[in-house]
């Protein structure tokens, strides 16, 4: 992706997932904003989105982060929420025997001693291969991988969901499920 998209992209997300009200739109419930309001606010702002970056990048994002509707109206981050307004209603889903999370070694303490806690955002996200738990880690600095007993937390009655793009996601993993993998 080139520079301009990939900005682009990073602004979608934190205004889609984040600070809507920064660009002066409301997102629904199921965090959808209306793409004309979406691409005027933007303007306004100063960041020149047309529907064609937009559909390119809903198209062309490696992680999948965003959704548009059917007829091309509305768009949305499919999980990544912070704003109280967006509570998407995934449907529970039984997760496999293990997920993993990727963090960096600099959190592995507090990870340790609190568990995964999904902080400002609505979700714990998860991962089904390790090699994306290495590339989210990495992203935060030196990676650490944590194995997530999935199976066990669900037989306990933790619930579990998966967002459109496949990343699981959860409320909370208490530290009696989590095991630090060698990267």
């Amino acid at each position: 992706m080139n520079k301009h998209l990939v900005d682009t992209s990073k602004f979608l997300s934190l205004v889609l997932r984040h600070q809507p009200e920064l660009i002066g739109i409301a997102l629904d419930n199921e965090g959808w904003a209306h793409m004309d309001e979406l691409i005027a606010g933007a303007r306004r702002k100063g960041h020149a989105i047309d529907r064609a970056t937009i559909a390119t990048i809903v198209a062309d994002n490696d992680k999948k982060r965003f959704a548009m509707s059917p007829d091309g109206s509305r768009i949305r981050a499919v999980q990544g929420h912070s704003t109280a307004d967006v509570t998407i209603a995934y449907e529970p889903r039984i997760p496999p025997d293990l997920l993993f999370h990727g963090t960096a070694t600099r959190f592995l303490s507090a990870i340790l001693a609190e568990g995964l806690v999904s902080g400002s955002r609505h979700h714990v996200h998860l991962s089904a291969t390790t090699d994306t738990a290495i590339a989210v880690g990495q992203r935060h600095g030196k990676p650490a991988v944590l194995r997530v007993d999935a199976k066990a937390m669900h037989s306990e009655g933790i619930a579990f969901y998966q967002s459109e793009n496949g990343v699981w996601l959860t409320k909370h993993v208490p530290v009696r499920f989590l095991a630090e993998l060698e990267v």
